[in-house]
């Protein structure tokens, strides 16, 4: 592991009691306690993760383990069970079988125990009775995992992003502050590789590492097409350089060519001038190519981008011939005519609704209207009441005579007994006939004569 970071420790680490349990060895048989020995391989399991992650590392040796866990000229006794522990559950995976499941061509790469150590060990050695290899390197699985999708973020964020192949060199310089050291980058790539979104490969002795682009599901090979964008790319950086390193070449010897003039040497000035405008059109020359270079990189991009469109547009017709595939124009119009046909009932059953509707308008008016006569037929106010007599109502001496003159005019008030014969009532009944004649002879006989009291 690496010591660039300190590793922090637990707590208990200072309790001596506790700690002379944890660095004592596990028993033979689990059996025999399994709250204890669970505790302590949860205990160290937990440590040497957290030690790792601490230190920027996804590689452990039960050496180096040795080493780091040492407390009070003592290591703990158990990590070999440790190791085999966290083997058998799949957490830790040795760095050969790692890199095997990946890639044989990672053997040439020259990364630590991988390339010095064939595969001539078994995961059932590992777990039996001959132990764990004290120098043997283990990849932890949840370390690398986490370390590789940091370097994906990292390059995906970076200045590179645009381009899909770099140089191991290059992308050792991006992942500084990632990876602790060429082998954790090596088994962050090797993750990468797994998971599909990487490719390593070499040309011409040069570690070549492919990235997956952005709206890919997995990295394709490197193909020819890849390999001369990444020439162009290295000969644009290279060009860049020069350029720039002649651009202070002729800045030197305009300095010098000016301090050669102070000192009244002029015809030294005057060669330092020379090569200036030497270096000057060198760089000019380097120039041009660079811009040509570029020019070819840029056409080369929107060459992708057309290439991408295409693929899309593709897609798009391929997926709209699906969609129409039962679709004919007789459909459509005979489609269209059902429509218009029942758009057409549906405006005879929104007449025939509004009609009914508007009849019950026309009722609703008349009794308005027929409302609103009724409210004019009342009287608005008091005022329209006849006036209240003020005449004082006491019969006057005068205007009792009065009322006994009119009293006097008017007819006498028919008195008739009750005490009447059926034969009686038959004849009165009789009288009453309907005829005119005889209706207008009743009009004629006065009240009085006709209510006279029978004998």
């Amino acid at each position: 592991m690496s010591k660039s970071t300190k590793m922090s420790l637990p707590p208990e680490w200072d309790d001596d009691e506790r700690m002379n349990f944890m660095f004592s060895d596990f028993k033979e048989n689990r059996e025999v306690n399994t709250t204890d020995w669970d505790s302590k391989m949860d205990f160290w399991t937990s440590l040497i993760i957290k030690a790792c992650r601490d230190r920027g590392t996804v590689c452990v040796s039960l050496h180096e383990l040795n080493k780091s866990f040492r407390r009070k000229e003592k290591s703990p006794l158990g990590l070999g069970t440790v190791i085999q522990s966290m083997a058998r559950c799949g957490k830790i995976q040795r760095e050969s079988e790692f890199a095997a499941n990946v890639d044989c061509g990672w053997l040439s790469w020259g990364v630590g125990l991988l390339l010095v150590k064939p595969l001539k060990w078994t995961f059932s050695t590992l777990l039996g009775s001959s132990g764990v290899a004290i120098e043997e390197s283990f990849v932890i699985i949840e370390l690398v995992k986490e370390k590789a999708a940091e370097l994906l973020g990292v390059y995906r964020s970076s200045e590179f992003a645009s381009s899909a192949v770099l140089s191991f060199q290059e992308l050792c310089t991006l992942s500084a502050d990632v990876c602790a050291d060429e082998s954790t980058l090596c088994m962050a790539l090797l993750q990468l590789q797994r998971d599909k979104q990487v490719t390593v490969s070499l040309h011409e002795g040069e570690k070549i590492v492919k990235f997956c682009q952005p709206g890919q599901d997995r990295v394709s090979q490197v193909s020819e097409v890849d390999m001369g964008i990444y020439q162009l790319q290295r000969s644009e950086k290279m060009l860049g350089e020069r350029v720039e390193k002649l651009g202070l070449e002729a800045d030197k010897c305009k300095e010098e060519a000016r301090m050669l003039l102070r000192e009244g040497k002029k015809s030294q000035a005057l060669r330092c001038l020379r090569g200036r405008k030497r270096v000057e059109k060198r760089a000019d020359n380097l120039c041009a190519q660079l811009e040509s270079i570029r020019g070819i990189l840029d056409r080369i991009a929107q060459s992708q981008t057309d290439k991408m469109v295409m693929q899309t547009y593709q897609a798009g017709v391929a997926a709209l011939r699906l969609s129409l595939k039962d679709v004919t124009v007789e459909r459509a119009e005979n489609l269209v005519d059902q429509i218009q046909e029942l758009c057409d009932t549906q405006d005879e059953v929104n007449r025939t609704i509004s009609s009914m509707a508007s009849a019950d308008e026309d009722v609703d008016e008349l009794e308005q209207e027929l409302k609103s006569l009724m409210d004019e037929s009342k009287p608005d106010s008091i005022s329209d009441f006849p006036d209240v007599p003020t005449t004082d109502l006491r019969p006057s001496r005068e205007a009792g005579l009065a009322g006994m003159d009119l009293l006097s005019s008017l007819p006498a008030v028919p008195y008739s007994t009750m005490d009447m014969t059926d034969e009686q009532l038959e004849e009165e009944l009789n009288k009453l006939t309907l005829t005119d004649s005889g209706f207008e002879q009743k009009k004629t006989t006065s009240p009085a004569k006709r209510l006279e009291p029978a004998h």
